[in-house]
């Protein structure tokens, strides 16, 4: 509890843009954002008022970042559930829980989980030689059980001899079959302590090279049947896990039908699009949950809302700010939230929102917006 306002104080493990739009959020709800940097030049420190600077896989750091804070959250999944479980015995009001958070942790007991749950899922099994791989069958995905994000530890193996180098790594694996995907879509639901659940429409997510670019919000084309069996297993995924705070559930759109894909328990970059185009935006929807307030409306705020993430480009041409200045001029309606991140060549640092009915127009505006801030042409 903040002693000058009376109101919770959240902290949050992790300083990335995650952290930092939800200390947007915060401001509007009076809160008081902690979060724990390992740099304060972090995207969510260069803000935050309150920043620890510490190391998120020690103990001792986690404890002196929890005290005197009302609820302790995440902006990423790596923190050791070692620790968490020793917040949790010193009396800290952890949320998600470490035992339903070690679902988005490690991706076999995932895996073993929505199996148990009977939930549609690629067929899959821990392997650790290129007999196992063998076995499963080729083509496959080979997948790092814990740390993958953003298309890393995710590798795509045809032949027996391309799986070597990522076996020799020692990491713990799962194979997962090739899925003919028509399309990826991913279900956000946000639950809370009591109970109470909001799910999001259904989106269309697009990938390139493992990075998400591009949602689409809601999902075009979806017929209502698939739209419900989505949100269901989203639900189902929360309830049964008991999650708290936001879950985004991501999904592979077969001609079979859905396939559970992978969990994210946190705001998430499926999720970006809500802050323009829902009622109540996920970061605010994730202070709610994990505080075990009221939860706000999940409803679309526009007919169709498209976000596309900008990557840093090549260095050379104008300034990011003369980038900035000319989009702006040139599309007035766009929303562009700039994650205050030096620029790498493809680093997410920023995305850009906008809104309307026609998909296919607003899809171009978001793509053109994008590719000026990151190529400047």
């Amino acid at each position: 509890m903040d002693a000058s306002t009376q109101l919770p104080t959240v902290g949050v493990i992790g300083a990335g843009q995650l952290a930092r739009m939800t200390h947007q959020a915060a401001i509007a709800l009076g809160q008081s954002l902690r979060v724990l940097a390992a740099d304060p030049a972090e995207s969510a420190a260069a803000v935050a008022a309150d920043v620890r600077i510490g190391d998120y896989r020690e103990l001792d750091d986690l404890r002196d970042f929890a005290s005197g804070a009302t609820v302790v959250t995440f902006d990423h999944e790596h923190v050791p559930q070692k620790a968490l479980r020793a917040l949790v015995e010193d009396g800290v009001d952890v949320q998600p829980r470490p035992e339903a958070l070690v679902y988005a942790q490690d991706k076999q007991a995932m895996r073993e989980r929505i199996g148990a749950l009977g939930l549609p899922q690629p067929r899959w099994r821990p392997v650790d030689s290129i007999a196992d791989v063998e076995s499963f069958g080729l083509p496959c995905v080979l997948k790092a059980a814990t740390g993958g994000y953003d298309g890393k530890g995710v590798w795509v193996v045809e032949r027996p001899g391309d799986a070597q180098a990522v076996l020799a790594s020692g990491i713990r694996l799962i194979a997962e079959e090739l899925m003919p995907l028509q399309r990826e879509l991913a279900v956000q639901v946000a639950r809370s302590p009591r109970g109470e659940t909001a799910v999001y429409p259904v989106v269309e997510t697009v990938q390139r090279e493992g990075i998400c670019t591009e949602v689409i919000a809601p999902a075009a084309n979806l017929d209502e049947e698939t739209a419900e069996a989505a949100a269901g297993i989203a639900r189902t995924v929360a309830e049964e896990l008991g999650v708290c705070g936001m879950l985004a559930v991501e999904l592979f759109q077969t001609a079979e039908g859905l396939f559970v894909n992978e969990l994210a328990m946190r705001a998430h970059n499926s999720g970006h699009w809500t802050i323009e185009g829902a009622v109540t935006s996920q970061f605010e929807q994730h202070l709610r949950a994990v505080l075990d307030y009221p939860l706000g409306s999940a409803e679309l705020a526009a007919p169709v809302t498209v976000m596309a993430n900008v990557l840093g480009g090549e260095p050379g041409g104008p300034r990011l700010d003369e980038r900035l200045q000319h989009l702006l001029a040139d599309d007035p309606g766009a929303h562009v939230h700039l994650y205050g991140k030096a620029v790498r060549p493809g680093r997410k640092i920023g995305h850009v929102t906008v809104c309307g009915e026609d998909v296919d127009e607003l899809r171009a505006r978001a793509a053109r917006a994008a590719r000026w801030l990151q190529d400047g042409e």
